[in-house]
Protein backbone atom coordinates (compact mmCIF):
# COMPACT_ATOMS: atom_id res chain seq x y z
CA UNK A 1 0.00 0.00 0.00
CA UNK A 2 1.28 3.49 -0.72
CA UNK A 3 2.50 5.55 2.22
CA UNK A 4 -0.43 7.91 1.69
CA UNK A 5 -3.08 5.20 2.23
CA UNK A 6 -5.38 6.45 5.00
CA UNK A 7 -5.62 4.06 7.98
CA UNK A 8 -9.37 3.53 7.43
CA UNK A 9 -8.78 2.49 3.81
CA UNK A 10 -5.97 0.13 4.79
CA UNK A 11 -8.20 -1.40 7.43
CA UNK A 12 -11.09 -1.92 5.01
CA UNK A 13 -8.66 -3.56 2.56
CA UNK A 14 -7.45 -5.87 5.34
CA UNK A 15 -11.01 -7.01 6.04
CA UNK A 16 -11.58 -7.74 2.33
CA UNK A 17 -8.41 -9.87 2.29
CA UNK A 18 -9.58 -11.82 5.36
CA UNK A 19 -12.95 -12.48 3.69
CA UNK A 20 -11.08 -13.60 0.56
CA UNK A 21 -8.92 -15.86 2.79
CA UNK A 22 -5.80 -14.25 1.33
CA UNK A 23 -3.65 -14.43 4.44
CA UNK A 24 -0.33 -13.79 2.62
CA UNK A 25 -1.69 -10.52 1.19
CA UNK A 26 -3.15 -9.62 4.62
CA UNK A 27 0.26 -10.18 6.22
CA UNK A 28 1.76 -8.02 3.47
CA UNK A 29 -0.11 -5.03 4.92
CA UNK A 30 2.10 -5.18 8.02
CA UNK A 31 5.35 -3.37 8.76
CA UNK A 32 8.29 -5.73 9.32
CA UNK A 33 8.37 -4.79 13.01
CA UNK A 34 4.59 -4.59 13.49
CA UNK A 35 3.10 -5.70 16.80
CA UNK A 36 -0.26 -7.42 17.29
CA UNK A 37 -1.57 -7.58 20.85
CA UNK A 38 -4.50 -9.35 22.47
CA UNK A 39 -4.93 -7.65 25.87
CA UNK A 40 -7.72 -10.01 26.96
CA UNK A 41 -6.10 -13.24 25.72
CA UNK A 42 -6.69 -16.31 27.91
CA UNK A 43 -3.56 -17.70 29.63
CA UNK A 44 -2.76 -20.34 26.96
CA UNK A 45 -3.20 -17.94 24.01
CA UNK A 46 -0.59 -15.50 22.72
CA UNK A 47 -0.93 -11.99 24.15
CA UNK A 48 1.67 -10.33 21.92
CA UNK A 49 3.08 -11.10 18.50
CA UNK A 50 6.19 -9.16 17.51
CA UNK A 51 7.13 -8.80 13.87
CA UNK A 52 5.50 -9.68 10.57
CA UNK A 53 6.88 -13.24 10.72
CA UNK A 54 5.22 -13.97 14.08
CA UNK A 55 1.95 -12.44 12.89
CA UNK A 56 2.11 -14.53 9.71
CA UNK A 57 2.69 -17.72 11.69
CA UNK A 58 -0.25 -16.93 13.97
CA UNK A 59 -2.63 -16.20 11.08
CA UNK A 60 -1.42 -18.83 8.59
CA UNK A 61 -4.11 -21.42 9.40
CA UNK A 62 -6.90 -18.99 10.29
CA UNK A 63 -9.07 -19.91 7.26
CA UNK A 64 -8.81 -23.59 8.24
CA UNK A 65 -10.62 -22.79 11.48
CA UNK A 66 -12.94 -19.87 10.78
CA UNK A 67 -14.81 -19.33 7.52
CA UNK A 68 -15.54 -15.60 7.71
CA UNK A 69 -18.55 -14.34 5.77
CA UNK A 70 -18.88 -10.69 6.77
CA UNK A 71 -17.88 -7.90 9.11
CA UNK A 72 -21.20 -6.18 9.79
CA UNK A 73 -21.60 -3.10 11.90
CA UNK A 74 -18.15 -1.79 10.96
CA UNK A 75 -17.47 1.57 12.53
CA UNK A 76 -14.11 3.26 12.11
CA UNK A 77 -13.37 6.18 14.41
CA UNK A 78 -10.62 8.66 13.69
CA UNK A 79 -8.55 9.96 16.57
CA UNK A 80 -6.56 13.14 17.14
CA UNK A 81 -3.55 11.24 15.75
CA UNK A 82 -4.10 10.78 11.98
CA UNK A 83 -2.21 7.46 12.08
CA UNK A 84 -4.47 5.85 14.71
CA UNK A 85 -8.01 4.57 14.32
CA UNK A 86 -10.38 2.79 16.68
CA UNK A 87 -12.54 0.13 15.07
CA UNK A 88 -15.78 -1.49 16.23
CA UNK A 89 -17.17 -4.47 14.33
CA UNK A 90 -18.50 -7.99 14.40
CA UNK A 91 -17.06 -10.92 12.54
CA UNK A 92 -19.59 -13.53 11.40
CA UNK A 93 -19.18 -16.83 9.64
CA UNK A 94 -18.89 -20.46 10.62
CA UNK A 95 -16.46 -22.70 12.46
CA UNK A 96 -14.88 -25.03 9.90
CA UNK A 97 -14.43 -27.97 12.30
CA UNK A 98 -17.97 -28.05 13.65
CA UNK A 99 -19.95 -26.19 10.99
CA UNK A 100 -21.39 -24.13 13.83
CA UNK A 101 -21.87 -20.38 13.67
CA UNK A 102 -19.07 -17.96 14.43
CA UNK A 103 -19.80 -14.51 15.75
CA UNK A 104 -17.37 -12.28 17.58
CA UNK A 105 -17.51 -8.62 18.56
CA UNK A 106 -14.25 -6.71 18.28
CA UNK A 107 -12.81 -3.38 19.24
CA UNK A 108 -9.36 -2.65 17.85
CA UNK A 109 -6.90 0.19 18.26
CA UNK A 110 -4.84 0.30 15.07
CA UNK A 111 -1.75 2.33 14.22
CA UNK A 112 -0.60 2.83 10.63
CA UNK A 113 2.70 4.35 9.52
CA UNK A 114 3.90 4.69 5.95
CA UNK A 115 0.94 2.69 4.65
CA UNK A 116 1.50 -0.37 6.88
CA UNK A 117 0.05 -1.64 10.14
CA UNK A 118 2.56 -1.07 12.94
CA UNK A 119 0.36 -1.80 15.94
CA UNK A 120 -2.94 -3.62 16.32
CA UNK A 121 -4.48 -4.10 19.76
CA UNK A 122 -7.38 -6.54 19.37
CA UNK A 123 -9.91 -6.46 22.21
CA UNK A 124 -12.04 -9.57 21.61
CA UNK A 125 -14.15 -11.60 24.02
CA UNK A 126 -11.97 -14.29 25.67
CA UNK A 127 -15.04 -16.10 27.01
CA UNK A 128 -15.85 -17.17 23.45
CA UNK A 129 -12.99 -19.71 23.45
CA UNK A 130 -15.05 -21.83 25.82
CA UNK A 131 -17.67 -22.37 23.11
CA UNK A 132 -17.50 -25.74 21.30
CA UNK A 133 -15.01 -25.72 18.43
CA UNK A 134 -13.44 -22.37 19.35
CA UNK A 135 -10.23 -23.55 21.03
CA UNK A 136 -8.25 -23.87 17.82
CA UNK A 137 -5.04 -22.01 18.64
CA UNK A 138 -3.47 -24.24 21.27
CA UNK A 139 -0.61 -24.53 18.77
CA UNK A 140 0.00 -20.83 19.41
CA UNK A 141 0.24 -21.10 23.18
CA UNK A 142 3.00 -19.08 24.79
Amino acid sequence: MPATTPPADLYRRSLRLLLDKDIPAWVGLWADDGVMEFPFAPPTWPARLEGREAIAAHMRDYPDHIDLHDFPDLRIHRTTDPGIIVVEMRGVGRMVETGGPFEMAYIAVVTVQEGRFTSYRDYWNPLAVHEPGMNFTARNAR
